[in-house]
């Protein structure tokens, strides 16, 4: 298993670009980025996929760009879910044992996480991730690993988020169609904390901002404890649009605006400095100053963040978050936001770059924040292995029905038939008790 396990290779399926990784996690734990490449994403929309062939075409341009640059063939991958349709729940479960005396063993554990999945949700749903917030042993409460503690009853607390089944089906069919197998889908807020956030701003209570192009996405840990996710079905691309449509000029050359000349606080820039911008097929050229320029984009990023702050006030925490708020995803990097972010919450903030987990002698490249999800979608990929791993050594058993499932994955991959997608789904959904509490 170890030749396998490597090389990692993930795929961010995202609304402006997607981008595919390839990553390998050397002795000190750090994780050396082998290649990386992204490309325009066509048929992606607020972070779901609507139209698989152009979706296709897109992973596989880059994919081909990734091995080429790396020189292996990639076969297996880690990819992101988000999108307007995800949501999060809070459940509690518990489980009584037979004796006083015996330990808690993981196997316990394990049945507990299993009976979440169990739960009633929605027609079309499905669980993505089960993630233990706290346990309960007796009336011992905020246990955070009762493996090999004694108790008869054992309770815990759950963050369970849900999407739609159809969403993550055309996922699949995308990662099928270009010709890999899907190892596991995870949710995108938690693959770009892993990559962002420290232990200790989990610890003092951060919430994770993750802007991106269709969707902005939201994490909240507090006490080391993941308490609320959530994604906003719009991000950096509204901006665009307003600044396409006030100034009336082509959508490239309000992105280039955006990217260049934008300024997230209206009040400082400079109203004396002006661009022109080419006229229209050899139309008169116009002139746009920075500070109109400037004013847009800051009316629609208070909308942005007021979904943000709506977001953060839901889940409970927002008075104990001494971290503040770490922004990160491809819209972090438009000009004043940290200010405009902290004049709006009145919180500490930082922008989120993806180096904490990277090799230092990493090419600068990849340590962007529109890299985080990636980055965090390779470190999710080496958590969910270690797990399977335990699960590997425990039961030797297992490993026969794994090449089993091999030959099967690849007859699904010929057929392409509606039910092999859906039970090399449910294998994917199921594999996935969330890595980010493996170690409770």
């Amino acid at each position: 298993m170890s030749h396998k396990t490597d090389l990692i290779a993930a795929i961010d399926i995202g609304t402006t670009k997607i981008v595919a990784i390839v990553g390998k996690k050397k002795e000190n734990g750090k994780i050396e980025i082998l290649g990386i490449s992204k490309t325009p994403s066509k048929g992606v929309k607020r972070g779901v996929v609507l139209n698989i062939e152009e979706a296709v075409n897109s992973i596989q341009k880059t994919v081909e760009d990734v091995q080429f640059s790396i020189g292996k063939e990639i076969k297996d991958v880690y990819v992101g879910i988000a999108g307007q349709h995800i949501r999060s729940i809070k459940n509690r479960g518990y489980i009584n044992r037979d004796s006083y005396d015996d330990e808690i063993t993981r196997e316990d554990i394990d049945a507990l996480i299993n009976d979440m999945y169990k739960i009633p949700i929605d027609i079309g749903e499905e669980i993505i991730h089960v993630l233990p917030q706290n346990y309960i042993v007796d009336n011992e409460i905020g246990v955070k690993n009762p493996v090999g503690m004694s108790g008869k009853r054992v309770e815990a607390n759950f963050h369970i988020v849900i999407g739609q089944v159809a969403s993550a089906r055309n996922i699949s069919k995308c990662i099928t169609k270009a010709g890999l197998k899907l190892n596991s889908l995870i949710l995108e807020p938690l693959a770009s904390s892993a990559a962002v956030l420290t232990a200790d701003e989990k610890e003092a209570g951060v919430t994770l901002v993750d802007i991106g192009g269709g969707t902005t996405d939201i994490a909240v840990f507090y006490d080391d404890i993941i308490r609320h996710t959530a994604v906003i079905p719009f991000g950096g691309d509204v901006v665009t649009k307003d600044i396409k449509e006030g100034c009336s000029i082509l959508q490239r050359q309000a992105e280039l605006l955006k990217i260049q000349y934008g300024s997230a606080l209206g009040d400082l820039a400079k109203e004396e400095e002006v661009v022109s911008i080419p006229g229209i097929s050899g139309r008169e050229p116009k002139e746009i100053s920075f500070k109109s320029l400037a004013y847009i984009i800051q009316s629609r990023m208070e909308e942005v963040l007021d979904a943000v702050i709506y977001e953060i006030e839901n889940s409970g925490y927002f008075d104990r978050l001494s971290a503040g708020i770490v922004i990160t995803g491809g819209g972090a990097l438009l000009k004043h936001l940290p200010a405009l972010v902290k004049f709006k919450t009145g919180m500490d903030v930082r922008i989120g770059y993806p180096s904490e987990f990277l090799m230092n002698d990493n090419n600068s490249e990849v340590n962007d924040p529109m890299f985080a999800t990636s980055v965090g979608l390779i470190l999710k990929g080496y958590e969910h292995i270690e797990k399977n791993k335990k699960n590997f050594i425990a039961e030797p058993e297992n490993i026969e029905p794994e090449k089993e499932l091999k030959e099967e994955d690849e007859s699904t991959n010929k057929k392409e038939s509606k039910q092999g997608i859906m039970s090399t789904l449910k294998r994917v959904f199921t594999d996935i008790f969330d890595e980010d509490d493996a170690e409770m």
